[in-house]
């Protein structure tokens, strides 16, 4: 018995049973870690930490107290979330806090039993979409090394793709949970804005920051997201409303599927526009109905100064004390998002308003909304270009065209495989209202 190649349901109830025991379960897990060194998907191993607390729990299911669902289950921590005892980096090149205190979201898993077995590589402080770092070097794609996992999750996605853990927490503020799951051919959540707290977070925009599992089932999704989602009074984002987690069906009869023709109309790769259309081919003959819908003012208009008016907010004052701290890319980036007129900010705040009530209208007829996650599944490391059916074009937009409108509207979408040829296989992007 494997426990690596288990999911975390399945890992839980087999050490629920007593068929292997957590600490077992974390020394597989630290083996598999040191074989794929290469793949740079953690800034740091939590070895003796975890084999401790894997004792620990072997003795409380012993002595007949309850386990948790994730009872044993190794975790993934993506390194801008605070762990007491942990530094956390941020992927920067200055940035260490030693946390005193977890962030909600780590106790939430504790008191379920998981053990935190490392924290992963990054996006630069999260802002970007390919987990190339100047400072801890880039994670890499279990499908192919010289690929990137997407960003700015990658380190999680990677870990989980490569089974070095069977969940990875990521944070999602344009699609970085999503399009690393996507770009890693496995399981993404983005989830409503508020329902994860994201106190003990280090932050990119606020108002967008969600918190989210990545792993390689749905159902480990959903344990996972009634593990972690509810509301938290330290968190003035949160949403106080129960955590319900809803049933999978295999008949989607009545289900009301639309596809965006304006959000589609863009350039993809040949894999992700076939796959794409396979998928919704599998959803109407499972009973959906679909329907390619016009949706003139769902398009991405002003993402950016919406969301960078907050990113200049936590950045200003380090940035202009000292921008050779941060990293070529970031550092540009973060030029242009200082200088944003705040006239600009304005009439981004406004889009973002326009942008909810024009899915409200389209929520009011269909119950989800399906694009491909991503225009294209590969994205070489060191290079700025990916190959789409229409040539060449900056990595950044044709990762994230299909998942920074959920974000601005806070909704809720998750990242899925599709079972297409593909190394990874593209992935489909319910959004739902």
């Amino acid at each position: 018995m494997n426990p690596t190649e288990f999911t975390a349901t399945d890992l839980a109830a087999a050490i629920r049973r007593r068929e292997i025991s957590a600490s077992e379960t974390v020394e597989a897990h630290l083996e598999a870690i040191s074989a794929a060194e290469h793949l740079n998907a953690f800034t740091s191993i939590e070895a003796e930490q975890a084999l401790t607390r894997a004792g620990l729990l072997d003795d409380a299911l012993s002595a007949g107290r309850d386990p948790g669902p994730l009872h044993g289950v190794p975790v993934a921590l993506k390194d801008l979330i605070d762990h007491a005892g942990r530094v956390t980096t941020a992927g920067s090149s200055f940035y260490r806090h030693l946390a005193e205190v977890s962030a909600p979201v780590v106790t939430r898993l504790e008191a379920a039993g998981a053990i935190v077995i490392g924290r992963t590589g990054l996006h630069e402080f999260a802002f970007g979409f390919s987990s190339e770092n100047d400072w801890f070097g880039p994670v890499r794609n279990p499908w192919d090394p010289s690929t990137s996992p997407g960003g700015s999750s990658g380190g999680s996605a990677s870990a989980v793709a490569a089974h070095l853990a069977p969940i990875g927490i990521g944070t999602d503020t344009g699609g970085s949970v999503r399009v690393p799951a996507a770009l890693c051919g496995i399981v993404g959540l983005k989830v409503t804005h508020g329902r994860v707290p994201i106190t003990g977070v280090f932050p990119l925009a606020p108002s967008l920051d969600t918190v989210g599992p990545i792993t390689r089932s749905v159902a480990d999704a959903a344990l996972t997201y009634s593990v972690i989602a509810g509301d938290d009074h330290s968190d003035p984002w949160c949403a106080p409303r129960p955590v319900t987690t809803p049933d999978h069906p295999a008949d989607l009869s009545g289900l009301r599927v639309a596809v965006p023709r304006q959000w589609l109309d863009r350039p993809l790769s040949l894999e992700v526009r076939t796959g794409f259309e396979r998928a919704l081919d599998r959803i109407a003959g499972k009973g959906a109905t679909v329907v390619h819908v016009d949706t003139p003012d769902i398009v991405r208009g002003a993402f950016e100064p919406a969301t960078y008016g907050e990113v200049a907010f936590v950045h200003s004052g380090w940035f202009l004390e000292d921008s050779g701290r941060y990293g070529e890319e970031i550092r540009a980036r973060l030029g242009h998002t200082i200088q944003t007129d705040q006239a600009d900010f304005a009439r981004a705040r406004t889009w973002r308003e326009g942008l909810r009530h024009s899915f409200e209208r389209v929520f009011a007829e269909f119950d989800i909304i399906a694009t491909p996650m991503t225009a294209v599944t590969r994205k070489i490391i060191g290079e700025e270009f990916v190959v789409t059916e229409a040539g060449t074009e900056s990595y950044r937009p044709a990762l994230s065209a299909f998942s920074v409108l959920a974000n601005q509207a806070g909704l809720p979408a998750i990242s899925l495989p599709i079972d297409a040829a593909g190394s990874p296989p593209p992935s489909i992007q319910p959004v739902h209202g």
